[in-house]
This record gives C-alpha cells, sequence and structure tokens, in this order.
C-alpha cells in the first residue's frame, strides 16, 4: 500500500528530547553530538528502527545533518529540503541551514570552544566524513570524540521500532544475467590487481547484487541489511541474522558462500587483522567503527572503491531487457493513470494523496509490482516547489482549478527499477506556466538527445539540462540525474549527472533526467524520464567513441503546457519521435476507452 507519512510528533516534543539528549551529552563530558541521516551500512532510505534523526527534530528528509550543542542546535540540508524542513522542526531549536552555503564544520568552530568534546556514532559515519572533520575541527582545537553506545538510542525508549527481520529471496538468473560465481571472480581480479587480500562489503545494494538475493528491510528498496568479507582467494563469508535466510536460499546460497551471524563480524575481521591481511574498506561508504576495529587487532585498514559498486551500475543485457520491459508495463499504468486524471482532476475530489494511492492502484494492478520505489511525491500548486514534498493526512491539498499538479513515483518490478515525473495542467495554465514548462522539457530534451565522447563524465553533461534555463535567467537546485539500480536501489552510485558527478559514463549504466524549475509559492515543474547509456550511432567523418542515450520511461508529455513557438526544430521532432515510440510501445496494454487520450496525448505537435 502507498505509505502516508504521518507526522512524528517530534517538532512538538523536540525540546524535550533535545534537553534529554544534553542531560546525556554532559554526564559523558560533552559539549554537543552529531545526529545524521544515516545508518550503520550508510542506506539514503533507513528502516524505522534508524530514524534518529526524524525522532530528534520532526525532519523526515532523506538527507540531513543536525548538530546539538549546548549552544545552540542546527540541522543542515541541501536544497532539496531547504524549504521542507523548516516546516518540520521548531526552528526556535533548530536553525535550518542550507549545504553547501552552510557547513557543519564551520557552524561547530564559531560554536564550539577549544577544548571541548563533540560526539559521534563511529557506526553513523563514513571513514572518510570522519577523517575530515577531524582535520578540519583538530585546527580550532575542538576533539571530535567517538561513542560506545548512541545517545539517541539511549533516551529513545520503548517506542523505537523493532529492526526488521524479513527473510532473503533469490533473484533468477534470467533477470540478473550473471551468476553469483561469474561475479565473485570478477571482484576477486579486482582484489588480486590491487595486491588486497580482502574487502569488507557494507552496502546492502552491492551485498545483494554480488549473491543475487533481495531482501525486504528497507521500505521500498528490496535489500537486506548485512556485511561480507570477500578474500582474494577462496570462499566469502556473508553476515547475516539467520532468521532472514530460508533452508532454500541458504542451499542456493552455499556453493558461493559461507554463512554467519552479523555478531561474529568483529571476531572475523580482528583475526584478519592479526594476520596481517590487507583488509580493504571503501571510506566513502563504510563506517569509521571499522576502521577502528582493525585498528584494535593491530592492522590499518587500506582504502579502496567498493568492488562492487561499476560491475553493478553497468547493467547485463539480461537486466537492459528487464527495465525495457519494467518501463512499458509502468507506462501502460502511468497513461491509465494519467487518463484517470484528466477527468476528475477538477471535481474538486481529488487530494495529492488520493491521487498517489490511485497511481498505485494502477501499478499494482500490472499484478507484477512488488512495491513502489519510493514514497510518491504528489504536490499541488506551490507545495511542487518544495522539491521533495510528500503528502500527509495534515497537509494534503485538493487538486486546485488552473494550477500545476507534479508527480514523482516508480515501481519496483521484479525485471527492473521505475522512477518518472510528470507535471500536469489542472485546468487552464497561465503563460508564465506554459514558458517555464517548455523551458524544462527543452533541458529535458538536450539530455536525451546528447551525444557526447567515451569518458565523459556526469558534470560534463550537466550543463546541457541547464542551458535553456540558464539563458532565461533560471536553475534549479539539485542533481539533473541518479543512477539506477536493477530491483535494487532508485538511488545507486557512482553515476549521476550533476556538478558532482566525477564517474565517467559507460554503456550499461541506467540514470535519471530530470531538470526542474520551482516558484516558492505557487508551483513546480520537474520532467523524469529514465534513460540507459548507449553506443552512439557512427557519423560519416566522425574519428572518436561517441556515446548516448536511450529514452526507457514511456509517459506522455503535457501538450497543454507546451509552446511549439519556444521549440527549436529539432527539439520538436525529438518530442514527435518520442511520444510516437510512446504509443506503439503502451497502447496495447492499455484499455480501449483510455486508448483516446492516449493518441490525443501523444499526438504530433507542429
Amino acid at each position: 500500500m502507498y505509505q502516508v507519512f504521518d507526522e512524528t510528533g517530534a517538532p512538538a516534543e523536540s525540546g524535550e528530547r533535545v534537553k534529554a539528549l544534553l542531560r546525556e551529552l554532559k554526564q559523558r563530558q560533552l559539549k554537543g553530538f552529531l545526529v545524521p541521516h544515516s545508518d550503520q551500512h550508510q542506506n539514503e532510505f533507513l528502516p524505522p528502527s534508524e530514524e534518529r534523526l526524524a525522532w530528534l527534530t520532526g525532519f523526515t528528509g532523506s538527507a540531513g545533518v543536525a548538530v546539538v550543542t549546548d549552544k545552540g542546535s542546527a540541522l543542515f540540508v541541501d536544497g532539496r529540503y531547504i524549504l521542507q524542513a523548516p516546516k518540520q522542526v521548531d526552528t526556535d531549536i533548530f536553525e535550518v541551514l542550507q549545504i553547501p552555503k552552510a557547513k557543519p564544520s564551520e557552524w561547530l568552530k564559531e560554536t564550539l570552544a577549544r577544548g571541548n568534546r563533540l560526539g559521534y556514532d563511529p557506526k553513523l559515519h563514513t571513514i572518510r566524513e570522519i577523517e575530515r572533520l577531524t582535520k578540519t575541527l583538530s585546527a580550532a582545537g575542538i576533539r571530535l570524540t567517538p561513542v560506545d553506545e548512541n545517545s539517541i538510542d539511549k533516551i529513545w525508549g520503548k517506542d523505537r521500532p523493532s529492526p526488521s527481520r524479513a527473510e532473503i529471496f533469490m533473484q533468477p538468473m534470467e533477470l540478473a544475467g550473471k551468476g553469483s560465481g561469474e561475479k565473485l571472480m570478477q571482484v576477486q581480479m579486482d582484489l588480486v590487481e590491487a595486491e588486497h587480500d580482502a574487502v569488507l562489503l557494507t552496502a546492502p545494494d552491492s551485498i545483494c547484487w554480488l549473491f543475487n538475493f533481495r531482501g525486504g528491510d528497507i521500505k521500498h528498496t528490496p535489500v537486506a541489511l548485512a556485511y561480507a568479507i570477500v578474500p582474494a582467494k577462496g570462499r566469502p563469508t556473508l553476515f547475516i541474522d539467520p532468521q532472514k535466510v530460508s533452508e532454500s536460499v541458504r542451499i542456493a546460497l552455499k556453493p558461493f558462500t559461507e554463512i554467519a551471524a552479523p555478531d561474529a563480524l568483529d571476531e572475523a575481521l580482528t583475526e584478519l587483522a592479526k594476520s596481517g591481511a590487507k583488509i580493504r574498506l571503501d571510506p566513502g561508504s563504510a563506517s569509521m567503527r571499522f576502521a577502528s576495529v582493525l585498528q584494535a587487532g593491530g592492522a590499518k585498514h587500506v582504502s579502496g572503491n567498493d568492488p562492487c559498486t561499476m560491475p553493478k551500475a553497468i547493467k547485463t543485457e539480461a537486466e537492459q531487457a528487464g527495465a525495457r520491459a519494467a518501463h512499458v508495463r509502468d507506462g501502460a499504468a502511468m497513461a491509465r493513470f494519467l487518463a484517470w486524471l484528466d477527468e476528475v482532476a477538477e471535481t474538486g475530489r481529488v487530494d495529492e494523496v488520493s491521487a498517489a494511492m490511485k497511481l498505485e492502484d494502477f501499478r499494482r494492478e500490472t499484478g507484477q509490482l512488488k512495491d513502489i520505489s519510493f514514497d510518491t511525491i504528489a504536490a499541488s500548486g506551490p507545495h511542487g516547489a518544495v522539491v521533495h514534498y510528500r503528502p500527509t493526512t495534515e497537509s494534503k491539498r485538493v487538486l486546485d482549478k488552473n494550477s500545476l499538479f507534479l508527480i514523482d513515483s516508480g515501481g519496483q518490478y521484479a525485471d527492473g527499477t521505475t522512477d518518472v515525473t510528470r507535471t500536469v495542467a489542472v485546468g487552464q495554465p497561465t503563460a508564465a506556466m506554459k514558458r517555464h514548462y517548455s523551458l524544462v522539457l527543452r533541458s529535458h530534451i538536450a539530455i536525451a538527445a546528447a551525444r557526447f565522447p567515451a569518458g565523459s563524465r556526469g558534470q560534463d553533461l550537466d550543463p546541457f539540462a541547464r542551458g535553456p534555463l540558464w539563458a532565461a535567467g533560471l536553475d534549479f537546485d539539485h542533481g539533473t540525474g541518479h543512477g539506477v539500480g536493477s530491483y535494487l536501489s532508485v538511488h545507486e552510485g557512482p553515476q549521476r549527472i550533476s556538478r558532482l558527478g566525477t564517474e565517467e559514463l559507460e554503456p550499461g549504466m541506467i540514470l535519471s533526467n530530470e531538470p526542474g524549475y520551482y516558484r516558492e509559492g505557487q508551483y513546480g515543474i520537474r520532467l523524469e524520464n529514465l534513460i540507459l547509456v548507449t553506443p552512439a550511432e557512427d557519423i560519416e567523418g566522425g574519428e572518436r567513441k561517441m556515446l548516448g542515450f536511450e529514452t526507457l520511461t514511456l509517459v506522455p508529455f503535457d501538450r497543454r503546457l507546451i509552446d511549439p513557438k519556444q521549440f527549436m526544430p529539432w527539439e520538436l521532432a525529438w518530442l514527435n519521435d518520442y511520444h510516437a515510440r510512446v504509443r506503439e510501445k503502451i497502447e496495447p496494454l492499455i484499455a480501449s476507452e483510455d486508448r483516446p487520450w492516449l493518441r490525443h496525448a501523444t499526438a504530433p505537435i507542429r
């Protein structure tokens, strides 16, 4: 079922919770404490038992960190959440600041005095994060101090949810396209070439990919919370709650790995450290605690990338075929939803929550939906300007006449993960709405139609999506695109299209293409398709290997918001070709009563 975000109650209770936290810190002789939005696996979306930041502050976004000190407290969020956060937290307690304009390290240097101790939970922070923060704060005489037991956990109490024990299940070979044995060989070759003896894997999606299983420990993301030690030679060990592993799954995994309980991990790491083995930890995803365990065992870890990250990002032929099939199915569900929305949007009976639930119903009627891929963003009118707004029973708006409605949603299917955003007109759009929509669509087309040399990075392409908006004096405060997994995480690295996207794009990678425009207090516009990196067709006289994108998502754009006079001929040609492909692929999957709507929605624009 679609999950409505209920209020956590934390804003009203933040004062008492912060006071309790400060009392706990005083007993430990700490002047402050870091409360990140993370767990010991550095997941973006967290199990309920790990939502410490939301419990303390009321902020429910997927990224942020609070700093609580006896001199004051602050919540740091990025541009996606700068409108949302002040509405969710008690701003008399937490100053809300935007990263990167404000940095936690600089705020701490201004707030704390020399000799002060700042506490942190080493399970919840990466090695790189703590190393950088230690260097910055040490220069100001502030001591970063790890704690054995998280101070939030001590005061959370009996209402803290229990950890998940969902059983894992195997991903069929015909969908994975590559067996665990072949994947393990690839990982071990990486270790041998780097002269590393073993790697500790901490990212759940890497572990699920490596051993070809999926789980249910995180809402909407089919992963299991687990760890794995993979040696350069020999059998790996999977550390997972034994209650999550059925006998049939244990038999399927037996040829590839040993299975142990999570509480055996520290001892295994200590034994490796004592043997003098070179153990790789990914400093960007492994918790600082593991570096400390190795150091206590007499060894220092070696830094290196998670060896599963790149091969996981480059989808097999089977995964690419699965993604195409999933998007045809998902596109048909979206078409049914948009046709329904056109009929009822102006009745005054549809609100943000009911619209989101209706869309999930259409996806579920495909008979193949496993789950939605994230909590649906359904935003009417001014809510659309809050980039990651999610409706609650308290905040939901009825779809207003003569407004815009933004809906960002996706599905988890066994053969692929989808993520699509459409902005549609309810009633008569204004000239400004059509102008801004057309600019965003032109920005979207610039990425979709791009050709670029092999070796190009996401940051090289990001300006393509901003060019039309920049020319109009506009921009958006989020990345243009993120990587997407194969029946895994809807947000997957290392590939992304953004100013920070330094990874080279390679054929087989799936990314989102989602430029936007947000007018605070009025409306938001975002148009998102998923795209697959592919070799580009040769051009006569060309001398370099070029790449391009295949658009996977098959959902019409709203013709009512398109001003053809703003588009160049080649842009309209791309749009008409895209709509023709949408109609061809999904018309056979929708009922006859919805086909007239689809034909009109995909008719050529002249």
